[in-house]
């Protein structure tokens, strides 16, 4: 499942097309790769995620969308501006290799958040195999997407990095783990056991489960803890999982 040198090279060039239109239009701006893609942790259906920094008033969708259909790197009919989404975005398909894109600008978030991950997985050895081994599982059951309700790579992989974080056993961390039996006791944590109701889950400060009240404290006024309720380490008022409303299903 972890990616061959051919797709990561051909991911590479998918980039470098869009890159080439980006510095065409702002030689100024500066794209940055983030996410799966990123952090080496992708499928062969995943997205690429990417950014464009730069000095405008307000993202300059249209304008981009414009030049990338001018220089054919998308498929037509593909190629859609989402200007009124939370964090508004491009998404595209690439014209040459059928590859997802999704666009986005001036948001640093994401950026951090792979740095963030990148660091967890030198501390966790195993977290590689855990996570794409859940994200096959979520992808074959149509519960990777959150606009589904499903749950997000990045809810996966705080999940996945507490489990490892709180697991009682400290020899569950080591490299020659069996990594089978990981995987059961990940799905017997959070498919059995684990009180959606209550608790929330924390990985900064080593890790820790936490009252839903807590959490609440940071957010901001009339926003409550959702069901699968996870901090987001890099800004704590942020409910990771409020968006996967088919969390119970997952």
């Amino acid at each position: 499942m972890s990616p061959c040198p051919e797709e990561a090279a051909m991911r590479r060039e998918v980039v470098k097309r869009i890159e080439t239109v980006v510095k065409d239009l702002w030689p100024a701006a500066d794209v940055q790769i983030f996410g799966s893609f990123s952090t080496g942790l992708y499928l062969p259906t995943s997205d690429i995620d990417l950014v464009v920094f730069g000095k405008w008033e307000r993202p300059p969708l249209q304008l981009l969308e414009q030049a990338l259909r001018k220089h054919n790197v998308a498929e037509p009919c593909s190629i859609k501006v989402l200007d009124k989404a939370t964090v508004p975005i491009i998404k595209l398909t690439d014209q040459e290799t059928e590859v997802k894109v999704d666009i986005s600008f001036n948001m640093e978030t994401g950026v951090r958040a792979a740095e963030l991950i990148k660091n967890y997985m030198k501390k966790y050895s195993l977290l590689p195999y855990l996570i794409l081994v859940l994200k096959q599982f979520l992808l074959q059951r149509d519960l990777n997407e959150v606009f589904t309700g499903g749950i997000s790579s990045y809810s996966l992989i705080l999940m996945a990095i507490s489990f490892l974080q709180l697991h009682p056993r400290i020899d569950a961390r080591r490299a020659d783990e069996n990594l089978g039996m990981l995987l059961v006791e990940f799905f017997e944590l959070y498919g059995r056991n684990f009180n959606y109701l209550k608790t929330g889950i924390r990985i900064k400060e080593g890790g820790a489960y936490i009252a839903k009240e807590e959490i609440m404290k940071a957010m901001t006024s009339g926003y409550r803890p959702s069901m699968l309720c996870i901090e987001d380490p890099l800004l704590p008022g942020n409910d990771v999982g409020r968006s996967s409303y088919g969390a119970m299903q997952v």
